[in-house]
């Protein structure tokens, strides 16, 4: 065994903050300030008569969905720092080389035994890259990972009441769309022309840290769980602001929704589903929690488009897209998303006409 395959994962370290983009700090300031203002104006309204029914339903709904989904996040963001210390990124990559006739197969299920949420798989994608994993294996890892985990089906449990219907569905549909993709988009494209030029010297690297790939860096266990902490706080509050406004909006549509508004959607799924599809790409919750955003339209909208909500999230919206920048080139990008959007939604057409739901 080589030094590079005994070389630990990054650790965490508080003085070298992950570098993010000028657009991402602006969307995030922009999306923070506005939410301040609109919960502050929902403030004020609810202490006059005809805005208390209102303001109450909000709090109400809102209070529920992140009692639910808070623990999931806790639980996600601690099992993504063990897994980010303690894991061996060399041990992942050995899984799939031995088994390098169904590395998309067996990568599109990964989640299993890493069970991360979009967020935390993409520093790993770029690990895996960088060590010759195929370009077709790691999509099927970068889709399915955040779906196909533990994780993620105990919280899909508790959002839908312990239906398990739903559960075989989000992670069934998630799996054979993510090894779909990942095997029709090996077919046009490789490690070498599908990776941002710029980033292929950096792929082999752990984090930018000068004790990354070096075995005497190495610290000792409580130092190391110590790191895992920090990596799970980080992960936590910046995954958690996204979940925080999500719920924000869920909750206030929710309060303001009646059956009539949706009666349309109802009888026509494939807008409701177009829509369940435009919520997930903007609202960037964490796969561990966007279950219960989506349970909170029961009664609403169609079974399909609830379900076209939790398994595209994951896969695809605007955070993800800024990351993929930093990794894929634009053309690879392009047929990503397109493939995402596209294999989606014929999906979740053919779900609803084939597979009866009532949830």
């Amino acid at each position: 065994m080589n030094g590079d395959q005994l070389a630990p994962l990054p650790v965490y370290r508080p003085e070298a903050p992950p570098v993010r983009s000028g657009l991402t700090l602006e969307l995030s300031w922009l999306a923070g300030l506005l939410f301040l203002a609109v919960a502050f104006l929902l403030l004020l309204l609810g202490q006059t008569p005809g805005w208390k029914h209102l303001v109450g339903s909000v709090a109400i709904n809102f209070l529920a969905m992140v009692v639910e989904a808070m623990p999931f996040m806790l639980i996600g963001s601690l099992v993504g720092g063990l897994i980010e210390v303690f894991v061996p990124v060399a041990w992942v990559e050995g899984v799939v080389q031995r088994h390098r006739f169904g590395a998309v197969f067996v990568a599109g299920a990964m989640g299993l035994v890493f069970p991360v949420c979009e967020c935390a798989v993409v520093p790993v994608i770029r690990r895996l890259l960088g060590k010759g994993v195929p370009f077709g294996a790691a999509i099927a890892f970068l889709l399915g990972g955040p779906i196909v985990n533990v994780l993620v089906a105990a919280s899909t449990a508790v959002a839908y009441s312990f239906d398990w219907s739903v559960v075989a569905l989000r992670l069934g549909c998630g799996y054979g769309i993510a090894v779909v993709i990942g095997l029709a988009l090996s077919r046009w494209f490789t490690n070498d022309n599908a990776l941002v030029r710029e980033a292929r010297p950096r792929l082999n690297t752990c984090c930018g840290h000068d004790h990354c790939g070096h075995t005497e860096s190495r610290p000792g266990l409580p130092a190391r769980l110590w790191h895992a902490l920090g990596h799970a706080s980080d992960d936590f509050f910046s995954v958690g602001f996204y979940l925080i406004i999500g719920t924000f909006i869920a909750a206030f549509v929710r309060s303001v929704a009646t059956m009539d508004l949706f009666t349309h959607f109802l009888a026509a799924p494939w807008l409701a589903i177009v829509l369940m599809m435009a919520m997930a790409v903007v609202l960037n919750l964490c796969s561990e929690a966007d279950a219960f955003i989506a349970a909170s339209f029961r009664g609403l909208l169609p079974a399909s488009a609830q379900l076209a909500f939790m398994v595209l999230g994951p896969m695809f919206d605007l955070k993800l897209l800024l990351m993929y920048f930093g990794i894929f080139t634009k053309r690879a990008i392009a047929a990503l998303v397109a493939a995402v959007l596209g294999t989606v939604f014929v999906v979740m057409l053919a779900v609803h006409a084939l597979v009866p739901l009532d949830f």
